[in-house]
């Protein structure tokens, strides 16, 4: 019995240690704002681009749409991008289980086929090739006069 009292003593102390502010449930963090790259908004559609061969990547919320002209079109889930200072990088894998990344860098980029500038380079990896090219939010090719 002189063992219990002991034992019942400092588990009363114990509690008394308890915070029930400090194991209150936290709120919800804010949800994260879409990446931003070069002044554009990865949150939504991009279009990467190139030629030699005619190629092009669709980058929207939900996919990564890739087209060639001599291929069939390609599509891959978009997993988000991974943003490392001025380069931003999606990885996923295509419908047709080929390896998909595409790496947009926040570098200014003429197709070389017109007058027109893009805020981003892009470099599209997909199988064995590994193609260059440029890429601008999907709005403001939409928005300027084809070359």
């Amino acid at each position: 019995m002189r063992f219990i009292l002991p034992v019942l003593l400092a588990g009363a102390a114990l509690a008394g240690c308890y915070d029930r502010e400090a194991n209150a449930p936290k709120a919800a963090s804010a949800p994260e704002t879409a990446a931003t790259l070069g002044g554009v908004d990865l949150g939504k559609p991009v279009r990467a681009l190139g030629a030699e061969p005619f190629w092009g990547v669709e980058i929207t919320p939900d996919a990564l749409i890739y087209t060639r002209v001599d291929q069939p079109t390609q599509r891959a889930p978009n997993r988000g991008a991974t943003v490392q200072g001025t380069v931003a990088t999606f990885a996923s894998s295509t419908d047709l289980n080929q390896a998909l990344n595409v790496v947009l860098i926040a570098t200014e980029c003429s197709d070389g086929m017109s007058d027109r500038t893009y805020p981003l380079t892009a470099k599209v990896e997909i199988g064995d090739d590994t193609l260059t090219g440029c890429a601008a939010p999907a709005s403001m090719l939409t928005a300027q006069p084809a070359p």
